[in-house]
């Protein structure tokens, strides 16, 4: 081989790794820390988010309450490569994108008829135990809402 191959191969190699690892940091189960969140009265929340492995994908399922107060389910299955794949269980959403940023930061999309409706970064604390997303969504008026969701690792 020559050596512009062999550094290319390496290249490619200490990249696939590196976001392999990186996806691990937000395995897991997360827990709503509803006292550092900043979330706006009659927001939906979601208070539970598990990460798991399915095949070479990855499955995040979310359990938590829309604005009224009644108990939502929702799961979504892909890859963090910023392209839609498709959410079951939120009336809200059809697709959902999620990009690989770097080891600590995620940005996702959420779409409606093709539409976005949110937007927003996952950012995975330093040693792993916290990660938090900020979001910006419109209303029922058509405002722009922010909101900064934390979660423990359980």
């Amino acid at each position: 081989m020559k050596p512009r191959t062999i550094v290319l191969t390496l290249g490619v190699c200490f990249v696939a790794a590196v976001t392999c690892f990186a996806q691990q940091g937000f395995m897991g189960t997360w827990k709503l820390n509803e006292a550092k969140s900043k979330i706006p009265a009659g927001a939906p929340k979601n208070s539970t988010v598990v990460y798991e492995p399915s095949g070479d994908n990855v499955k995040v399922s979310i359990d938590g309450t829309d604005a009224s107060g009644s108990p939502t389910h929702n799961e979504w299955t892909g890859k963090f490569d910023g392209k839609d794949y498709p959410v079951t269980g939120d009336p809200g959403s059809d697709t959902r994108s999620v990009e690989f940023r770097s080891a600590h930061h995620l940005g996702f999309t959420v779409k409606k008829d093709h539409k976005v409706t949110t937007s927003g970064t996952i950012e995975l604390s330093r040693d792993g135990k916290a990660r938090t997303v900020t979001s910006t969504t419109k209303n029922a008026q058509g405002k722009k809402v922010k909101n900064i969701a934390v979660y423990d690792k359980a």
